[in-house]
């Protein structure tokens, strides 16, 4: 199953060709617009991001890294972009790493990956001096902070005023370089331990035909903005918000931290967002607690009544009706993509009704990362939307219900994984990437997720549940900020049971009780009367027969989901 573009869009070959034919189209437009120390924000047009990946690139040559694996970690910035795309265009292979991961596991991905060099912030300095001296495979450790060098460590604003002397001096080495599209050019792991975290091996061809693909299906062009959320070593945000921005010609701003989202929004007010279900089911929350706060629940619902009334007549009154909320959100929103998770239907609905549309898709980082995306003209709420033109894809082995294993083929999928041809043999089969995610399609050609294969739980009659979705039940609870659902035998009877950890929204529960101290007692009586009314919307060998309250939240992925693995289930 796949589908066709709606619309034609212009070609390009890889990342380089990418960059030099936006400069020409839109060199005078903003690529960024960056905040600065003083609160203020500067714009960097095109013409003059080209000009600095051009010398960046050219001094990272000139250091004898040509075709070697460059590393870059940091938190979401300018010189993150900037490296990525200097080391792509002709330099050699940008691996990004997630800068959340503790020294020692980001050690062991600079060694697995046989990095040369290591572009990072000034945050992680004290980390980087430390892995010099045991990790003699990096020969350069760049600072995107320092002014000055220091033996083995760089100034990033040193080399890149070298390189733009070594341009001006007529150095055309970077620059001449020739691109191969198809080759390993992109070294991502995925989420996990550094022992469990497998490389994915991308070419130019599979992001940039990913790029244009969900260019083909949704509609972006220059006058367009986003500000990114997610973190950029993650290939959701890496392909979506910042190279297929670039490729429309868009402007690009970063937000300082998840607590600053409202302001930065308001600040720069972007066109475009693309996030993941916890931020997106968090804004929509604050938004209605603004409106009972306030006390305008029952004019609110009126309004909302009365533009989805003249909505059936072709009026669209939203924006006017629901302003306060759009100028909150910085006054141009028309877009959001959601992905990495499935989207309680009723958040994309909600937003909806305010005036603002929320495509929920679904993508793996062998993918490039997009597979399926819904689309203005054609979307469900309930779905991840139809497949992309430059993927097939289809349900594996379906049981009686339409369930399956979601596999993909297409010019995104994958090269293979990095020295690990037994895991790639397992996930590339016949041409297929088999995801090890179950789902189903609708005759439509709608797909939606059921859960991961490998977290399904079997009774002893055969029955499958998939914990993804008792969670879901459990978490629309106003009581529950979070949970994790898995399978427990009884030794007695052999039969396997749902079992629930359970971390409780503690404010809210204050808020019903009416005090600040809550006892344990309190807490239990609670959650279990939830867990109750859950297990009444669910048949018999689904229901949750015990669990357990924690407080600490789930140590999660960076893209928000919970690392399954270090839960520790007894």
């Amino acid at each position: 199953m796949t589908t066709k573009p709606n619309r034609e869009v212009r070609h390009i070959r890889d990342f380089k060709d990418m960059l030099e034919q936006s400069t020409k189209l839109y060199g005078d437009n903003e690529a960024f617009y960056i905040k600065s120390d003083d609160g203020t924000y500067k714009g960097i047009k095109y013409r003059e991001f080209k000009k600095e990946v051009d010398s960046f690139g050219t001094a990272l040559v000139d250091l004898g890294l040509k075709g070697k694996f460059v590393a870059v970690i940091g938190e979401n910035r300018y010189e993150w972009c900037l490296t990525y795309l200097a080391v792509a265009n002709g330099v050699g292979i940008i691996v990004p790493l997630d800068r959340e991961l503790p020294r020692e596991e980001i050690e062991n991905l600079l060694i697995r990956s046989h990095a040369s060099a290591v572009v990072f912030s000034g945050k992680h300095e004290k980390d980087m001096r430390i892995i010099s001296q045991t990790d003699p495979q990096v020969e350069y450790f760049i600072n995107m902070d320092a002014d000055d060098d220091d033996g083995r460590f760089l100034s990033m604003k040193k080399l890149m005023q070298k390189g733009a002397e070594l341009l001006d001096s007529g150095v055309r080495t970077y620059i001449d370089a020739e691109i191969d599209p198809e080759a390993f050019g992109i070294l991502i792991f995925t989420s996990g331990t550094t022992d469990l975290a497998k490389g994915v091996m991308l070419s130019h061809k599979n992001i940039v035909s990913n790029i244009m693909s969900v260019c083909s299906v949704l509609y972006i062009d220059d006058t367009d903005s986003t500000l990114i959320m997610l973190p950029l070593h993650h290939t959701y945000a890496c392909t979506t918000s910042f190279l297929l921005m670039l490729y429309n010609g868009c402007r690009i701003s970063f937000i300082e931290g998840l607590k600053h989202i409202a302001k930065n929004m308001k600040e720069t007010s972007p066109s475009i967002v693309m996030a993941v279900p916890l931020l997106l089911e968090s804004m929509y929350k604050k938004i209605w607690d603004s409106i009972n706060k306030q006390k305008s629940a029952y004019k609110v619902k009126v309004a909302l009544g009365i533009s989805k009334l003249l909505l059936l007549f072709g009026i669209d009154v939203r924006k006017k009706l629901f302003r306060q909320i759009h100028e909150n959100m910085g006054g141009r929103l028309r877009l959001i993509i959601s992905g990495a998770a499935a989207l309680d239907p009723a958040v994309s609905k909600g937003f909806r009704n305010f005036g603002i549309p929320v495509m929920q898709g679904y993508g793996l980082t062998e993918c490039s990362p997009i597979v399926t995306v819904n689309q203005l003209e054609r979307f469900r709420d309930d779905s991840i939307g139809l497949p992309l033109p430059c993927n097939e894809v289809m349900i594996y082995k379906p049981n009686r219900e339409g369930i399956g294993e979601i596999i993909v083929k297409g010019s995104n999928v994958m090269l293979g994984y990095f020295e690990n041809s037994l895991a790639t043999e397992k996930a590339l089969r016949n041409g297929w990437f088999h995801t090890g995610d179950l789902g189903r399609m609708t005759r439509e050609g709608f797909f939606s997720i059921t859960g991961r294969k490998k977290n399904v739980i079997v009774t002893k009659n055969g029955k499958n549940i998939y914990p993804e979705e008792v969670e879901a039940y459990l978490n629309k609870s106003p009581f529950i900020a979070e949970s994790m659902v898995y399978g427990k035998e009884d030794e007695a009877s052999e039969e396997t049971f749902v079992y629930a950890m359970i971390v409780p929204a503690m404010d809210m529960i204050r808020e019903r009780l009416g005090k600040t101290e809550v006892a344990e007692d309190e807490v239990f009586r609670i959650i279990d009367a939830e867990v109750r009314n859950v297990n009444k919307k669910m048949p018999l060998y689904k229901r949750i027969l015990r669990f357990t309250i924690r407080q600490e939240e789930f140590a999660k992925t960076s893209t928000r989901k919970i690392k399954r693995y270090m839960e520790k289930i007894s």
